[in-house]
């Protein structure tokens, strides 16, 4: 997985995780990659520092710091470009967490014979209905060259713990 700072025509930076190179490449060409804000599909990638790796994490990178910001008063609203991409960022991963949320909800949890019922579904052998689980990037890889559309679900700071 390779994780992007993009942003837009309109000057939106947001980020989003990807495959490959290719397969950010591959999506921006298709126009399925789209600004959260405003929808535009004229994305670009935006300069953005690489991780390090510490000697003792060998293996391991070190996560980004997270953001902070400091009010003089609790009634202060943030000012300036960075308290705006907090908000929007704050923003995005409500509403990602919410889609997730929608999805465990509302499709079936089929595990590791993801790529397996997918097929069945897009060549016909099964009924069509909302699936998730559990898929190898080179069988999404695979999905995708056979023309099936799958989505990667994301995954939150907060998941992770």
């Amino acid at each position: 997985m390779i994780r992007y700072a993009l942003h837009c025509d309109r000057d939106h930076a947001f980020e989003s995780w990807f495959q490959s190179s290719s397969a950010y490449d591959s999506q921006v060409k298709r126009k399925l990659v789209t600004c959260p804000i405003c929808g535009s599909a004229k994305i670009d990638k935006a300069i953005m520092a690489p991780r390090i790796v510490g000697k003792k994490g060998r293996g391991r990178a070190m996560p980004p710091p997270e953001p902070t910001t400091t009010a003089t008063a609790p009634e202060a609203a943030p000012s300036g470009p960075t308290s705006l991409m907090m908000a929007q960022e704050k923003e995005l991963r409500s509403k990602l967490k919410e889609l997730r949320d929608h999805i465990v909800k509302n499709a079936d949890n089929v595990g590791e014979r993801f790529a397996n019922e997918a097929r069945a579904m897009h060549y016909g052998d099964k009924e069509h209905r909302p699936i998730y689980g559990e898929a190898s990037p080179d069988e999404a890889k695979s999905l995708i060259d056979e023309g099936i559309e799958v989505s990667a679900l994301p995954t939150l700071p907060e998941d992770r713990n």
